[in-house]
């Protein structure tokens, strides 16, 4: 099993963890943790393979995807409740899963497409779109509305792959560190609350009495 089949499955079955996790906060019934933690964990490669043209998609190929995030959800649902702090359980497995998500996504737009730009995409796609649906469908804080750093990191992380990827890097090189900035940036963004200065609005130029501004 290669490194990228092996951040694959890790993958989803980390941000399935999460999607279980947001159902047992909100204490839904098993049907509740299996649609959860399936819709985040593979959320964000139907949404790749969709826009990369590839039917059908990864886990129809492949069913042994949606077997992990049943097995996941099930594990969770008797277990969630030996767990103190739940929501940072969550927010630590959802960097998990970026970092690994990030690096895999890049991997399978240079695969289908060979295009640097492509790639960083799909990374991003693919790390934070099934975060994204769990957090709106869970009633949870969405990942996009927290202040820390989170598109960024997985924006870092596929970057950094795809760049020593045309570097002539081995594989297992860019891999790890690709993985590693994001999952730095992400968590440092968490403990430091590193973000990006924000918009901030400005008052409109004053309007004449013709209509036109100063």
């Amino acid at each position: 099993m290669s490194l990228l089949t092996i951040l694959d499955y890790a993958g989803v079955a980390v941000f399935a963890a999460t999607g279980a996790l947001a159902a047992s906060r909100k204490q839904l019934d098993p049907i509740g943790f299996l649609f959860l933690a399936a819709l985040t964990g593979i959320g964000g490669g139907t949404v790749r393979d969709l826009v990369l043209g590839r039917a059908p998609v990864f886990w129809v190929v492949n069913p042994a995807y949606v077997l992990v995030c049943g097995g996941v959800a099930i594990i969770v649902f008797f277990t969630a409740h030996l767990i103190e702090y739940r929501y940072r359980l969550l927010l630590w497995l959802d960097t998990v899963g970026l970092a690994a998500y990030c690096v895999m996504g890049a991997a399978k737009g240079l695969a289908a497409t060979g295009s640097a730009s492509v790639a960083i995409v799909t990374g991003v796609m693919t790390a934070t779109f099934g975060g994204i649906l769990r957090d709106v469908l869970s009633g949870e804080p969405s990942v996009l509305l927290r202040p820390e750093i989170y598109v960024t990191a997985a924006l870092l992380g596929a970057g950094v792959f795809t760049g020593m990827h045309f570097a002539g890097t081995p594989l297992w090189a860019a891999t790890t560190a690709g993985a590693l900035a994001a999952f730095l940036l992400r968590g440092g963004a968490l403990i430091r609350g590193w973000s990006i200065p924000c918009y901030k609005p400005r008052p409109g130029r004053p309007v004449k009495d013709d209509g036109s501004t100063q």
